[in-house]
């Protein structure tokens, strides 16, 4: 008995001693109060840590399985159990719309819906019953009579039929989560011609038209297809009977959630999906701070992706978990696959399915999570800066400025002026400039600055940034135009 227990994979032993101690902890049941996730059983935050598994949204489409490997019947359990040893407690599955609704030939290969369809629900039992909440999330789909074979940028005339479907199915799943459109993105050419703009309206309400082609296409806008809202899904999802949080992802591949708090719909029970690679704009702690920190604050944050390439590079995931970590936002890494040809090349956390670490990114998040404490530290709760401009004169050719802020500020402001011919001057500009930036010590409640305007223009709109700390939030003030011209002698 010892020579077997030395041979299983450490994944499928921690299992064994699990099952034979009779320890099992049951699964979260998330719930969103305010801007926190809270697990109703314990009433304790609920923070997401774990991984996605891609497998559902693909298979299915190829014709040679449901899912990826490990999603056989006989391999569920021992997947979830080498998942559930890294001391992970969500799991996102990326789900194919055709096959799920049995649209456009799929799924194919004799393959079936009710197949499909039993199989993620099979792997969701799965996940519940290691203690695991399961993210089902709308990842490849495609307009009636397009087959879903890659990401399009937005819903499309299915997926509301998709949601009421998987909704209903999951409605009495407690430990389950709806995310309901992976990364909603404007397009571009392979030329980097811009064929698509999503803006946040059409994100909320749909009616726009969006390219037909996936975005690995290299050209697209070869026909179009009308898109549906997100608010519309999420009152699909409602009237299916299911009251589960849903996750709504920002634009620009989920990566922009600036208009995400003025574009959501009305509904309590909200997440705001962020995806976080080195290769998007919001890729750094000063966009982090700027722009996720704040909307953590008024509703819960979920980085539903996150990950680097390559094999030897983690630079990027470890400042984020760090981040997180301190924010209390929890993240899920792309990805729990086995990959023999390309492994840590494209993305896989794993070289077996047994749960053995592969790369750098894969080790990092396998030996963070295993440090990671049960609870994290709640962060303090940050309140306004308080900050105004006191006063802004200009006297040719100096522009005066005195703020007023907080005096727990521990950073500097930014200031931008813009300016514009002055009519009043002799002399023309001698510069194209049009914008000037400095920053502006803030110390004891109160900052100033004394900018000499280049001859010929004038000052006409000043702007104050404070990027905000640890207790104070980020604000900017500005003075209007018609206040601007108090300034302008």
């Amino acid at each position: 008995m010892a020579s077997l227990l030395r041979r299983l994979p450490f994944a499928l032993l921690s299992a064994l001693f699990l099952i034979s101690s009779g320890a099992k902890a049951a699964a979260p049941e998330p719930v969103v109060e305010g801007h926190r996730i809270i697990d109703s059983l314990t009433s304790a935050r609920f923070v997401p840590h774990g991984v996605n598994f891609p497998g559902y949204e693909y298979s299915c489409q190829q014709g040679w399985s449901y899912g990826e490997d490990g999603t056989e019947p006989e391999d569920i359990d021992s997947t979830v159990a080498a998942i559930a040893s890294w001391k992970i407690n969500t799991v996102r599955l990326p789900l194919n719309q055709d096959c799920w609704l049995g649209d456009d030939g799929l799924p194919t290969g004799g393959l079936t819906v009710n197949g499909y369809r039993q199989s993620v629900e099979d792997f969701v039992d799965a996940l519940n019953a290691a203690g695991i909440v399961a993210i089902v999330d709308l990842h490849w789909s495609g307009p009636n009579g397009v087959i879903a074979d890659g990401l399009r940028p937005m819903p499309d005339n299915r997926s509301a039929a998709f949601w009421s479907s998987v909704a209903t199915r999951f409605r009495d799943y407690p430990s389950v989560i709806f995310d309901l459109f992976n990364e909603p993105h404007s397009r571009w050419n392979a030329d980097d011609t811009k064929v698509f703009t999503l803006g946040w309206d059409c994100w909320a309400n749909g009616g726009c038209y969006a390219p037909v082609e996936p975005d690995t296409a290299a050209t697209s806008g070869h026909k179009w297809y009308r898109t549906t809202g997100l608010a519309t899904l999420t009152e699909v999802v409602r009237n299916a009977g299911a009251t589960q949080p849903i996750i709504l992802s920002g634009i620009d591949y989920a990566n922009d959630l600036r208009g995400w708090l003025a574009n959501a719909p009305d509904d309590d029970q909200l997440i705001a999906g962020f995806h976080n690679y080195p290769e998007q704009r919001c890729r750094t702690t000063a966009c982090w701070n700027k722009e996720i920190a704040p909307l953590n604050e008024k509703v819960p944050v979920l980085a539903a992706e996150f990950g680097q390439n390559g094999c030897d590079r983690n630079g990027h995931v470890n400042r984020f978990m760090d981040w997180a970590d301190d924010h209390v936002i929890g993240y899920l890494a792309w990805a729990w696959w086995s990959l023999p040809d390309l492994g840590c090349h494209n993305f896989a956390l794993v070289s077996d399915l047994d749960g053995t670490p592969l790369g750098a990114v894969g080790n990092a998040l396998h030996d963070h999570l295993a440090t990671l404490p049960a609870v994290l530290p709640e962060p303090p709760v940050r309140v306004s800066p308080g900050l105004t401009i006191k006063k802004a004169k200009w006297k040719r050719p100096n522009l005066r400025l005195r703020i007023g802020i907080s005096r727990k500020a521990s950073k500097k402001a930014q200031v931008r002026v813009r300016l514009a011919r002055d009519r009043k001057s002799s002399a023309g500009p001698r510069t194209t400039r049009r914008l000037l930036r400095r920053t502006i010590v803030v110390k004891s409640g109160a900052g100033s600055l004394n900018l000499r305007i280049p001859s010929g223009l004038k000052p006409v709109r000043v702007v104050v940034y404070y990027p905000g700390d640890d207790l104070l939030l980020p604000k900017t003030v500005s003075r209007k135009p018609a206040s601007v011209s108090k300034i302008t002698r």
